[in-house]
């Protein structure tokens, strides 16, 4: 879209106080980055946007994502399309996206107040921060640097193909969608064809936000508390099995993935724990499920898998079957079992483990 009278959108005005980002064609690391400040930072609350390519109205912005050429954190500017720029976040190799630089110099204001710690030197704030980046804001980095999650050579070299489409629904993706489709109906006033595009810049950055919201919440408000339960279940470990190979959460289950490998990793015995155990719900006649460790976290493949024998059978017959009393099912993949009584499905586990 040309520049004219239309060249900037202003929205939601708060005080006088503006973001700079380019208008046309968007993405997911400009319409997150906007997100971010206007939703966490209060200085950028309820800010005024301004969509421009024009280097004399982005001056006049109070911070600028995704255009503008300068890296200046002092100045609040945060382009990462300059030749020079190589900036990654701290252990990543990543380069930035303007999500990610937001994310690097403002991320900790964010999850600090978010758990309403003091400091964002508070070591929860510090690991949170570094967790969001891994599981969220690192893929939007790597997307807009058209960065391949596999090294595609790599790939090729290994002769690897799809077995189906997974209809290309990235992060990134997601909000691309969101952009006018090329033969849509434009309106020919200039201003009210911007006020179209910047509409729809207005819901895709609602709409990354909106994803950025439910990972912030998870981590701050779930995974994090998570952390004692499990590592408690992991010091218990050898009451169950001699080479602390089940875990057992009595109470409640809870996010035990990323927390395991965790632990297991500091204490040098990774991939040691072959299976965990909980109970359906927290309530005493609750059944009690038999959940296989994966190889990693997002992997489909168990450490161990319960005996093929057992798979896809249930309750009398997989009773019979396994010698062992109040069984409930065992998935076909083999990944989950189930038992009646938590006595049951310990020695589920123990008779998977035996030779």
């Amino acid at each position: 879209m040309t520049e004219s009278a239309a060249k900037r959108l202003k929205t939601s005005a708060g005080g006088g106080v503006s973001i700079g980002t380019h208008n046309g064609h968007f993405h997911a690391d400009e319409a997150l980055a906007v997100y971010m400040l206007r939703k966490y930072i209060p200085t950028y609350t309820n800010a005024t946007l301004v969509r421009t390519r024009d280097p004399k109205l982005l001056e006049t912005c109070d911070i600028v994502v995704d255009v503008g050429g300068e890296y200046e954190p002092a100045r609040n500017r945060y382009d990462h399309h300059q030749r020079t720029f190589t900036a990654t976040f701290p252990g990543r190799n990543t380069k930035l996206s303007s999500a990610g630089l937001v994310y690097l110099h403002f991320g900790k204001e964010i999850v600090a107040r978010q758990i309403g710690a003091a400091s964002e030197d508070n070591e929860q704030v510090g690991l949170i921060w570094k967790k969001i980046y891994d599981s969220f804001i690192e893929a939007l980095d790597a997307h807009d640097n058209g960065i391949s999650v596999y090294d595609p050579a790599a790939v090729q070299a290994a002769g690897l193909q799809r077995r189906f489409s997974d209809g290309g629904f990235t992060l990134g993706a997601m909000v691309g969608r969101l952009n006018p489709n090329w033969n849509d109906p434009i309106p020919e006033d200039p201003v009210a064809a911007q006020e179209f595009e910047d509409k729809k810049f207005e819901t895709a950055s609602q709409r990354i936000g909106e994803e950025f919201d439910r990972d912030l919440e998870y981590y701050t408000k779930s995974w994090l508390p998570a952390r004692e339960v499990v590592a408690n279940a992991f010091a218990s470990r050898e009451q169950y099995d001699p080479e602390g190979r089940i875990l057992v959460f009595k109470g409640q289950s809870c996010p035990w993935k990323d927390h395991l490998y965790t632990l297991e990793e500091e204490s040098g015995e990774a991939g040691q724990t072959a299976y965990v155990l909980y109970p359906e719900k927290p309530a005493p006649d609750a059944k009690w499920r038999v959940q296989c460790v994966p190889l990693s976290k997002d992997s489909f493949q168990s450490r161990k898998p319960l005996p093929e024998a057992w798979r896809g059978f249930r309750d009398d017959e997989l009773s019979s079957i396994s010698g062992i009393d109040g069984g409930v099912f065992v998935h076909a993949a083999g990944f989950i079992g189930g038992n009646k009584t938590f006595d049951g499905a310990l020695s589920m586990a123990r008779r998977a483990l035996e030779p």
